[in-house]
């Protein structure tokens, strides 16, 4: 039997390949139709807006919170005269208005009074809320509702409640008017808020590894200082800054237990005198009120992540 030969017109109709293979079929194009060009576009559009909203508010809101400290920034480096003026850029810049409020009697003694009673009453507010928070948070006894309680409703009392009784006690027994130990000497006692913040901080860490630290022989305080102080750094560090912030800001205080003494005075409270003894010298109080809030800003800039850390209470990290 022969084989058929295919024709010529067969032939022509299979295109050739290189390996004999027949070629692989062709997508269409396809051409967007108008309707979905206009949908991409609108798309596009919204997130353009979206974006420009967000970003818009953004810096709105950054305005607000950034206006203010440039206000009193160039109002500190103006002259006398144009600080009383409607006018917001200084025409000369006057470097030594800084100067000239460091060399205010007793405006060091004011600085080195808040420095003090700061980071004293920061260190005693720590040391003393810490256990504490480390005995409501871990330890399982009877009246431990009822002791956190206790604490929580404290955080309710105004302290002009008992602003009287407190100032005879300090004044008549202690005769420690005149001074900022009424106000330091109570921090070593614990805080209520600092309890709180603190407890609800080492709640996250998780009880596996004090139960681990018992088992290799610690006891309670060494367990707090080895194992807990550690992995509760971003509560402590909140908690600190909190504090430090409350005394150096603190005006009722001072007023109520250092207003006889001058040179007890700290500069939240010293500051309002300067306004009066400078009531028209506008740039020299400006210049004061710069350098009190600089302190609070350096501190904040660096231990800002610690900070938002501890606030949010993210827990322990591996």
């Amino acid at each position: 039997m022969t084989t058929p030969t295919p024709s010529a017109a067969q032939a022509a109709a299979v295109p050739a390949t290189a390996a004999g293979r027949l070629p692989e079929a062709r997508q269409p194009v396809r051409t967007p139709s108008p309707g979905s060009t206009a949908a991409l576009r609108r798309a596009r559009r919204t997130r353009v807006l979206h974006w420009i909203a967000v970003h818009s508010t953004a810096v709105a809101l950054a305005l607000a919170f950034v206006l203010p400290f440039v206000f009193v920034f160039l109002t500190s480096v103006m002259s006398d005269r144009q600080a009383m003026s409607g006018e917001l850029w200084p025409t000369s810049w006057h470097w030594d208005n800084y100067a000239t409020v460091f060399r205010t009697p007793g405006f060091l003694d004011w600085w080195r009074n808040s420095l003090m009673y700061a980071l004293l009453g920061t260190l005693f507010t720590v040391c003393s809320s810490l256990p504490v928070a480390y005995a409501l948070a871990k330890f399982r006894f009877r009246g431990r509702r009822t002791a956190m309680l206790l604490v929580i409703s404290t955080m309710m009392l105004p302290p002009q409640v008992i602003v009287v009784p407190m100032y005879l006690v300090w004044a008549q027994q202690f005769h420690l008017s005149g001074s900022l130990w009424p106000l330091i000497i109570p921090m070593a006692f614990g805080d209520a808020y600092s309890i709180f913040l603190l407890r609800q901080f080492l709640l996250t860490i998780p009880k596996e590894y004090i139960e681990s630290a018992r088992v290799d022989g610690c006891g309670e305080l060494r367990t707090l200082l080895r194992i807990i102080v550690p992995m509760a750094k971003p509560g402590i560090a909140a908690v600190a800054l909190f504090q430090f912030f409350y005394c150096w800001n603190d005006y009722f205080g001072p007023q109520i237990y250092a207003a006889q003494n001058p040179g007890a005075w700290t500069l939240s409270y010293g500051l309002e005198s300067f306004k009066s003894a400078h009531s028209v010298d506008w740039n020299l109080t400006m210049a004061a009120t710069l350098l009190v809030m600089a302190p609070v800003i350096i501190v904040f800039f660096f231990a800002q992540k610690a900070f938002v850390e501890g606030v949010t209470l993210t827990g322990v990290k591996g």
